[in-house]
């Protein structure tokens, strides 16, 4: 064996036994070990090596992804004065490309006297790899304006640009480059195209690509299937892999957690019965108990609602490890409403995580206070945190925007800021978690200043923050600075998207105009549940009872599963039009044909409903027996119907009730209060007066506001707390004035004046 081969075999064998088992060694020694190792390789001292050895150590290093070797042998060159061929040049730059350090990488590449097309595809492929697209394509149009012929992977990190930044005419006029320089029949550069146009969401391109391609490979099947669950075609990805497999390819991992994860996309077109169908399948070929594939399936199980499969799949695995356990937490949070025997299941996992000593992942902690929020945890909520700040994980993103959301839901905007500051990268997630938890919080003023924040930073909103803001808009009635925002939706694109179309029908019908809200409905051009949801309650809540039931009707008619939103609105419409039957059908329907859960709202409308039909006792009896008698709404809508069929005697009972569970809420004693006076017992109602009296309970005066230069200004009767209190008095006063002295001189000249 050469003496160069033999250094190789050394160098392998030293890092074996000594770097990669120093992997948590701190930092300062595993140096130290790099240095006697390297010097252990070139003994006897001042040992020259030739271009193949610093090769042979620098392609070492980065197969094992050890910066600290490379960087020595680096070194050993520069104090040898060792001049490397433009070959270990190449091979020094991909070495801190694969260890992940650019920054050497760039300046290596800036100071190489000689630059061929290697060396820029080594460091477009090191920028691909980070993420940092806009630099691959910077030193894409470098290469090009040198004049290299440029080959397969110097398209791929351009190609990779504009597959994440969603450009399609710069993708096409790369495409017609590929076509000239001759690379449009290799099977690499081939599914670098059909990626991008995947990510571009023109799945059609790729597929007719993929159909004229003369060679077809694992990875060109892989990425249109991948392209077809970007876009939502669950049929189209379940025709894809049974071509697939009737072209006698195998089926990976990847292609049947992709097929799976399709089984996801659309819940009303039987996605439990393709997902079964890929289940036998897969326990057929022996993967069942795979963990990637094994995953993919309980996550299909419990975004489905078969959470008993998904569950009984979990026990049977062997070697659950973190991820799989993260994808069954998920599962118990994928229900409408997350029960607590729920969020319950889903803590005992977390636990049995930090038992087994499995490292915990943000992905964990992010799925466990989405239980704490589902399950009103907070004070266990403020327990993960802690943890989450001792595993150091608290500048995570998604983390954060969980973190967000749980203090949201506490009332604390100030907590939900300061966790917000905190992350390392604040994406359009974290965005919008701080600006839905002003919102939560009746901050509109704050949400709309983060809303122009997040242009400031030049981040782009998302459909999801555009939808936000306008229900936002709708809930305050704040029309104008809504229809701004639809109008920016419309500009940017995004009012095509079916959330932003329904928070529009929602925002109209709220703002009284049924007319448009019902033509934005129209215009939808695949509606989802949710849109048909928002429909029915907006007709429901403007008394058009039948409407809602023909729409709710034509919903099921189409193939879609009503959720509880879609029950709670035609649960509404059956209350304002007084269909007490239909409207027992329905609630009745909930759990027996759809397996839904009523939530104190539904039971809310039950007893509303009852109660206006005047069955005052019925609508008790449902209370009590329906386990949200502990929430005073239900109570309260009881004895809004008391004061109509002016029972004092039920109506005292009830709010005896309402004020055992909100001592300080005025409404129940002002209801009682004038439910005493229409009945006549006028005494009594002096006690609820007097009562309040005593116990310090004041009614909540009524607010007005204005919305000035995209700012709200809120007014109360005698409020002088706005700053510019004085100056708004004083305009009020000259207006009674002018109005007063219009007033003399109308009576003037129809009376005739007095004065002489």
């Amino acid at each position: 064996m050469r003496w160069e081969n033999m250094l190789q075999f050394r160098a392998k064998t030293l890092f074996n036994n000594r770097a990669r088992d120093s992997l948590f060694i701190p930092i300062t020694k595993r140096v130290r070990l790099g240095f006697s190792f390297f010097s252990s390789l070139c003994e006897p001292k001042n040992m020259v090596l030739d271009s193949e050895a610093y090769t042979k150590l620098v392609q070492t290093a980065a197969k094992s992804g050890s910066a600290i070797l490379g960087k020595l042998a680096h070194g050993h060159m520069i104090k040898s004065a060792f001049k490397p061929y433009p070959f270990l040049l190449n091979n020094l730059m991909n070495m801190y490309c694969k260890c992940q350090d650019l920054g050497f990488a760039r300046k290596l590449f800036e100071k190489m006297p000689e630059r061929n097309i290697r060396s820029f595809n080594c460091l477009i492929s090191g920028y691909t790899q980070m993420g940092f697209y806009e630099e691959a394509m910077g030193l894409f149009l470098d290469a090009k304006d040198y004049n290299l012929k440029l080959d397969e992977f110097t398209y791929a990190g351009a190609l990779g640009f504009c597959g994440e930044r969603c450009d399609l005419d710069l993708g096409k006029l790369l495409h017609g480059l590929v076509v000239v320089n001759g690379l449009a029949q290799q099977v690499f550069v081939v599914n670098l195209l059909i990626n991008m146009y995947c990510k571009c969401g023109k799945v059609d391109l790729a597929m007719s690509l993929f159909d004229r391609s003369d060679e077809k490979d694992q990875a060109s099947w892989n990425s249109l299937i991948s392209g077809y669950v970007r876009v939502g075609a669950a049929r189209e990805t379940l025709d894809l892999l049974a071509r697939m497999h009737r072209a006698g390819l195998k089926l990976t991992t990847y292609a049947l957690g992709s097929v799976l994860k399709a089984c996801c996309i659309n819940l009303n077109e039987g996605s439990v019965e393709n997902g079964m169908a890929i289940h036998c399948y897969v326990a057929k070929l022996g993967m069942e108990f795979d963990i990637v594939v094994g995953t993919a399936l309980l996550d299909m199980y419990a975004k489905n609602g078969s959470l008993r499969e998904s569950m009984k799949l979990f026990s049977l695995m062997p070697g659950k490890n973190v991820v799989t356990y993260n994808a069954m937490i998920s599962g118990f949070l994928q229900m409408d409403d997350v029960t607590e025997e729920a969020s319950s299941e889903a803590f005992k996992l977390f636990m049995d995580m930090q038992r087994q000593g499995l490292e915990l992942t943000p992905s964990t902690f992010s799925a466990v206070l989405k239980a704490c929020s589902a399950a009103k945890a907070l004070e266990y909520g403020k327990q993960i945190h802690a943890l989450i700040c001792k595993n150091n994980f608290q500048s995570d993103e998604f983390i954060g925007s969980a973190l967000i959301e749980l203090y949201a839901l506490m009332g604390s905007t100030e907590d939900g800021m300061r966790c917000f500051t905190s992350t390392s990268k604040q994406d359009i997630a974290s965005w919008t978690s701080m600006i839905d938890c002003h919102v939560q919080n009746e901050e509109l003023e704050s949400a709309f200043d983060l809303f122009r924040q997040l242009f400031a930073s030049c981040i782009r909103p998302e459909e999801y923050t555009v939808s936000l803001m306008m229900s936002a808009c709708a809930d305050f009635a704040v029309l104008s600075s809504g229809e701004q925002i639809q109008g920016y939706a419309i500009k940017s694109g995004i009012y095509g998207f079916t959330s932003v179309k329904t928070s529009s029908i929602s925002m109209y019908a709220k703002s009284g105009n049924m007319p448009l809200a019902s033509q934005v409905f129209t215009e939808v051009e695949t509606p989802d549940v949710a849109t048909y949801s928002a429909m029915i309650s907006s007709l429901a809540q403007h008394g058009f009872a039948s409407d809602a039931l023909n729409l709710f009707e034509s919903m099921k008619s189409h193939g879609f599963k009503p959720n509880q939103q879609a029950f709670l609105g035609i649960l509404i419409a059956c209350c304002h039009g007084g269909l007490v039957t239909q409207g027992l059908n329905y609630f009745q329907s909930m759990k027996e044909d759809y397996g839904i859960n009523p939530n104190e709202k539904h039971f809310t409308c039950l007893v509303d409903l009852l109660g206006r039909t005047g069955r005052l006792y019925d609508a008790e009896s449902v209370i009590l027996r329906s386990g949200f008698e502990d929430h005073p709404v239900m109570w309260r809508a009881l004895l809004s119907s008391c004061r109509v069929y002016k029972d004092s005697v039920l109506g005292r009972r009830v709010a005896e009730r309402i004020m055992e569970l909100e001592p300080e809420a005025s409404g129940s004693y002002v209801l009682l209060h004038n439910i005493y006076n229409e009945s006549g017992v006028n005494s009594s109602g002096e006690e609820v007066r007097a009562l309040m009296k005593d116990r310090g309970v004041k009614k909540e005066p009524a607010l007005s506001w204005i919305v000035v230069r995209d700012q709200a200004h809120s007014f109360g009767v005698a409020d002088v707390s706005h700053p510019s209190s004085q100056m708004i008095y004083a305009m009020l006063q000259q207006q009674l004035d002018t109005m007063n002295t219009v007033e003399f001189l109308d009576e003037t000249l129809v009376y005739g004046s007095s004065v002489t």
